[in-house]
């Protein structure tokens, strides 16, 4: 039978651990892990997917006649998960603060209340991103098609809760339902990023949009589109200035095509079209036209682009 030198290894990943907590000044952590959890954060999401679409991304045996009672006892389970989670990265954020936790269960319950309370609202703005898709794609034969399998609507699904938990001030919780999707989809959409109604993200692969990136209504994006920063500040010391402006912002019905790299807080006017593998980093008036080169003028302007 083989055998291992566990204990030296335990003692080494200690020794580890220990340096690392120093370094950062980590305080320690003796009531067990106070961390939210991804996979629990997994399981809340495809709970809500179900509160929001029931008859199509809630159980395969649902009838519509029990439509209601699903919804509520599938969100108000959701909701005291969530509650949970909640707890967990407002202590976690306290401890960092060096603030009192007294009135963490308080501030939780309001989060949540909070949030449940803008569902429906949520659900309208995903009603129009899928109308958008169908709408957008030749290939699309049913809204339910896209809901079910569009890369694109999935993205934004759990963009639209995230954005909402990070408005709320909860800024890991966001980030990991965003990241959720992320892994699932290729389509990595930071919470903190603003986007409008009637949003439709093409194929999706590769889509990267940073987090103070400003999206008007009815934008329609291809795949490996970046809306990016062109250069991260830094304070006095050399560390990285969080918070800033420092990605596009998209005026409503602007088209992206697929590979078109834009960086920096410059602004898509209204109705702009952004050409495919474009490398962008200056305003584009109200109905631009930006093309890769001068010999793709008259292709583009027939409406090539894919479907």
């Amino acid at each position: 039978m083989a055998t291992f030198d566990i204990t030296t290894i335990v003692q080494s990943l200690h020794e580890t651990r220990h340096n690392w907590r120093r370094a950062q000044s980590r305080t320690s952590e003796p009531g067990g892990r106070e961390f939210p959890s991804r996979n629990a954060l997994a399981g809340i999401v495809d709970s809500l997917k179900g509160v929001l679409f029931p008859m199509r991304l809630g159980p395969p045996d649902l009838r519509q006649e029990s439509e209601n009672f699903h919804v509520a006892h599938a969100l108000d389970a959701a909701l005291h998960g969530l509650l949970k989670q909640v707890r967990r990265e407002l202590k976690y954020n306290a401890a960092l603060r060096g603030e009192d936790e007294r009135d963490i269960d308080d501030e939780a319950l309001a989060v949540v209340r909070t949030f449940a309370a803008a569902l429906p609202d949520i659900r309208i703005l995903l009603d129009s991103d899928v109308l958008a898709a169908y709408q957008g794609d030749p290939a699309a034969r049913s809204v339910d098609e896209v809901l079910l399998c569009y890369p694109g609507v999935l993205a934004m699904i759990h963009y639209r809760l995230g954005h909402q938990l990070y408005k709320l001030g909860l800024p890991l919780l966001a980030r990991i339902v965003a990241e959720l999707a992320h892994g699932a989809t290729g389509i990595d959409i930071h919470p903190g990023a603003q986007i409008g109604a009637g949003f439709f993200i093409d194929h999706g692969t590769g889509v990267v949009i940073g987090e103070t990136a400003v999206i008007g209504e009815r934008v329609r994006v291809y795949q490996a589109v970046t809306l990016g920063a062109k250069r991260f500040p830094t304070d006095a010391d050399g560390n990285l200035q969080k918070g800033l402006p420092r990605h596009p912002v998209v005026e409503d019905d602007v088209v992206i095509y697929a590979g078109a790299t834009i960086l920096g807080r410059i602004t898509l006017g209204k109705g702009a079209v952004i050409g495919g593998n474009v490398w962008l980093t200056h305003d584009v008036p109200a109905g631009g036209r930006i093309a890769q080169a001068e010999s793709r003028v008259g292709a583009f302007a027939n409406g090539i682009g894919a479907a």
